[in-house]
C-alpha cells in the first residue's frame, strides 16, 4: 500500500520546481536529463531549441532588481512544511458555508492553496503594508518559514523574529518590502484564473517599485491602470510642500479578463427619462463624437452625411424627398467633426438615430437611443480613472469600523472604505466567482463582499487571510477573546453578517475558520511528493494532539480539493468513514480496522457510483498487518485501485 508521508522536505504544498520541470518536459522532452540527484535541464539542449539570440546573458540590460530578489524568488519556489488545521469553534456555519477565514503567515498559506485553488480566483484584492517606515514588515525565514511564524504569532518563546519595524533610515527599506512582496504576488498569480484579476491599493512610497514587480511578475501587457483614488480630500500633511490627498489602485489582470463596468447609481438611472412604444426606459445622447480623436482628419471614414426626415426626425443614410435634411457632424466652432460610429453600424442601428432641430437654430442635431436594459441586463457603465467621493474616504473606512466597535482607536485601524470595497467587487465579478484577501487587515474586503452580495442577492464565495498580528492599544469594546487583528476581523464579519442576514435569509455570512500550524505528519526519510513509493511501518504517523479532522483537510490539500467541499460521514461496521466530493475520496482514519470495514467501502462504492474512487487510511490503523496486505486486492475487486495509507 503506497503511503502519504511529510517527506524528509516536508513537501506538504506544490513543488514549484518541480512542477515547472514537468511543464517544461511536456513541451520539450529533450529538454530534460536525469542524474542521481534527480530531473537537470540541458541548457545547450535549450539553447539549440530556441536559438542562441534569444538566450539574454547581457547583464548590460534593463532589469529590475535588489539584493535578496533571488532568495525571495527561490522561497516562492519551496514548498510548506505546513498544513490548515480547522477550527470549528471559531467558525460561523461551519457546515454550509462556501467562505474561508485562514489564519496564518500569507505566503505559507498561499503555497498550501496552490493545489486547491490553482486558477480558480477570479479577483484578487490586498491592500499590504505601506512602507512608510513604521508600519511591520514581515521577516520570511528561507530554512523553515513555518518555525519563523510560531516565532512570530509567540507560540514557540518570547525569543524569536518578531515582526519589526522597517526603519527609513534602514539601508534596506525598499529592499525589505520589496523581498515581501515579490514572492507572496507569485504565488498569488498561479491562484488566478485566466480571466482573473488583481487590484493592489498602494501609495507614493513603492508604488513605483510595485510597477516593475507587477510588470514582471504578470506582464508589462496586463497592465489595465493605475487609478487615482482621492481618500482625503483636504490632504494630509505629510509631504514636504504636498498635502496627499489620494492613493493609488494598481489593476492587473490575467490576458482573458473582461471588465464588467459599475452597476448604475441611482441618479444615472434617473437619466433614463424617455419610454418608447413598449414602455422600456431609455435616453438621448449625441452622436456626434466628443473630445480625443473628433476630428475628420483623424476619423475620415466617420465624417458621412445623414439624412432626417424634416416631419419626423427619423434618420436615413440615403437622400430622398422624404429625408431631405443633409447632416454632417460639425463642430460648434463650424470645423468638420466625426460621429462615434462608422458607415456599417449607423446603418445597422439607422431605427435608434433621431434628428432633433437644435433649439432657436437652424442646424440639427443628430441623437441616439441608449436602452436601461439590454437583454435583459441592466446597463453598466465604466469606472473613471479618477476616484471621488464620500464613499472612498479614509473617514468612512473608520467610521464604518467604529459603528461597529464603538471607543476603537482611529490612529491604530484605518480599514479600507467598504465602498470602495463593493466597487472593486463590483466591476470585476460574479455570481460565484471566488475572491481573495492576503492582507485582510480587519475584513473589510470580506464586508464589502458580503455588502455586494446582498446587494445583487448572489454568492461570491471569499478567502480571507491574516496574519495573527497582536492588538497592541486602542480597543475597549471588545471580549478578551480579541486579541489579534485577525480575532477582531472574524467579530467584525460576524456582528456585519448578523446584520445583513435579517433581510437576507439566503446570504452566505458565515466562514470556515483554518489555522496555519505544522504538519499533522511525522517527518518520514520517503519523499512526500512520491507516492509511486511505498514505504511500510507499524508505526503510528501522526503527531501527538492531532485530530482525525486536522489530518482529513491535510489530505483535502494534499489531493488538492476545495477546502468547502461538503463531507457526509458514513459509519460503516462501526467507524467512521468520511466522504468527500460524494464518494471521489473516502478517508478512515479510526484503528482498528478489519476487512468487513474495507468490504463495506466497496459496498458503499457501488451505492454512490463515483467515476472513480480513491481511498485512504491511517496507517496504523489496521487491525493487523494482514489486513492492510489485504485491503489493497479486496478493494481492487470493487473496482478501486488508488489505495493510500497516512
Amino acid at each position: 500500500m503506497e503511503k502519504i508521508t511529510r517527506g524528509h522536505h516536508g513537501s506538504l504544498s506544490l513543488d514549484m520546481v518541480q512542477d515547472n520541470i514537468s511543464k517544461l518536459k511536456q513541451l520539450f522532452p529533450e529538454l530534460i536529463t536525469e542524474d542521481a540527484s534527480g530531473a537537470k535541464i540541458d541548457v545547450d539542449v535549450l539553447k539549440e531549441l530556441v536559438g542562441n539570440q534569444v538566450i539574454d546573458g547581457d547583464k548590460e540590460r534593463y532589469n529590475f532588481t535588489w539584493h535578496g530578489k533571488a532568495a525571495a524568488r527561490r522561497l516562492a519556489q519551496t514548498p510548506s512544511t505546513g498544513t490548515l488545521r480547522p477550527c470549528k469553534e471559531e467558525s460561523k456555519d461551519w457546515d454550509t458555508t462556501q467562505n474561508l477565514f485562514i489564519e496564518g503567515d500569507n505566503l505559507e498559506v498561499l503555497k498550501l492553496l496552490q493545489k486547491s485553488y490553482h486558477k480558480k480566483v477570479k479577483m484578487i484584492y490586498i491592500d499590504p503594508p505601506y512602507n512608510t517606515g513604521k508600519d511591520f514588515i514581515y521577516k520570511d525565514n528561507f530554512k523553515d518559514n513555518i518555525a519563523n511564524y510560531k516565532k512570530i504569532t509567540g507560540q514557540l518563546d518570547d525569543e524569536g523574529n518578531p515582526l519589526k519595524t522597517n526603519s527609513e533610515t534602514s539601508g534596506r527599506y525598499h529592499t525589505n518590502w520589496l523581498n515581501m512582496m515579490y514572492s507572496r504576488l507569485k504565488m498569488a498569480r498561479n491562484l488566478l484564473a485566466d480571466d482573473g484579476v488583481i487590484f493592489i491599493s498602494i501609495d507614493f512610497r513603492e508604488s513605483s517599485n510595485l510597477r516593475s514587480i507587477m510588470d514582471e511578475i504578470f506582464g508589462e501587457d496586463n497592465f489595465i491602470f493605475d487609478v487615482s483614488v482621492v481618500n482625503n480630500l483636504k490632504g494630509r500633511n505629510d509631504r514636504e510642500g504636498i498635502a496627499t490627498c489620494h492613493e493609488q489602485l494598481l489593476i492587473y489582470s490575467k490576458p482573458d479578463y473582461i471588465p464588467r463596468g459599475l452597476s448604475l447609481t441611482d441618479d444615472k438611472i434617473n437619466e433614463y427619462k424617455e419610454r418608447d412604444e413598449n414602455g422600456e426606459p431609455f435616453q438621448w445622447r449625441d452622436l456626434r463624437k466628443r473630445g480625443g480623436a473628433d476630428t475628420r482628419k483623424e476619423r475620415p471614414k466617420m465624417y458621412i452625411p445623414i439624412y432626417i426626415n424634416p416631419e419626423t426626425g427619423d434618420a436615413s443614410l440615403e437622400h430622398s424627398p422624404t429625408y431631405s435634411v443633409e447632416v454632417f457632424p460639425k463642430k460648434s466652432n463650424g470645423d468638420d467633426g466625426c460621429w462615434r460610429w462608422g458607415n456599417e453600424k449607423i446603418k445597422e442601428n439607422i431605427s435608434l438615430i433621431k434628428g432633433i432641430r437644435a433649439k432657436g437654430k437652424s442646424h440639427w442635431n443628430i441623437s441616439y437611443k441608449i436602452y436601461l436594459f439590454s437583454d435583459g441586463e441592466q446597463r453598466r457603465f465604466t469606472p473613471k480613472s479618477i476616484w471621488l467621493g464620500s464613499k472612498y474616504s479614509t473617514d468612512s473606512g473608520t467610521k464604518a469600523l467604529a459603528k461597529t466597535f464603538p471607543g476603537i482607536s482611529s490612529k491604530e485601524f484605518t480599514p479600507k472604505p467598504i465602498g470602495l470595497m463593493q466597487d472593486i467587487i463590483d466591476q470585476s465579478t460574479e455570481d460565484g466567482d471566488i475572491i481573495l484577501d492576503f492582507f485582510s487587515g480587519t475584513g473589510t474586503s470580506f464586508i464589502g463582499c458580503l455588502y455586494q452580495n446582498a446587494l445583487e442577492g448572489i454568492c461570491r464565495p471569499f478567502i480571507s487571510i491574516q496574519m495573527p498580528e497582536p492588538i497592541t492599544s486602542g480597543v475597549t469594546t471588545l471580549d478578551s477573546n480579541v486579541t489579534s487583528i485577525s480575532d477582531l476581523a472574524k467579530e467584525r464579519i460576524r456582528r456585519i453578517g448578523n446584520e445583513l442576514i435579517v433581510n437576507n435569509e439566503n446570504l452566505d455570512v458565515g466562514f470556515k475558520v483554518f489555522k496555519l500550524d505544522s504538519s499533522n505528519i511525522k517527518p518520514w526519510d520517503a519523499d512526500f511528493e512520491n507516492l509511486e513509493q511505498m514505504i511500510l511501518g507499524a508505526d503510528d504517523s501522526l503527531k501527538e494532539g492531532r485530530s482525525a479532522e486536522d489530518v482529513l483537510y491535510e489530505i483535502l490539500l494534499k489531493y488538492g480539493l476545495d477546502l468547502t467541499l461538503p463531507i457526509e460521514e458514513h459509519i460503516l461496521a462501526g467507524k467512521t468513514v468520511h466522504n468527500i466530493g460524494n464518494g471521489a475520496l473516502m478517508i478512515c482514519l479510526d484503528d482498528e480496522i478489519t476487512l468487513v470495514v474495507v468490504n463495506a467501502i466497496g459496498e458503499l462504492k457501488k451505492e454512490l457510483q463515483p467515476e472513480v474512487m480513491r481511498v485512504v487510511f491511517k496507517d496504523a490503523g489496521f487491525a493487523d498487518p494482514v489486513v492492510k496486505t489485504n485491503a489493497i486486492q479486496v478493494l481492487k475487486q470493487f473496482g478501486i485501485d488508488d489505495v493510500k495509507s497516512i
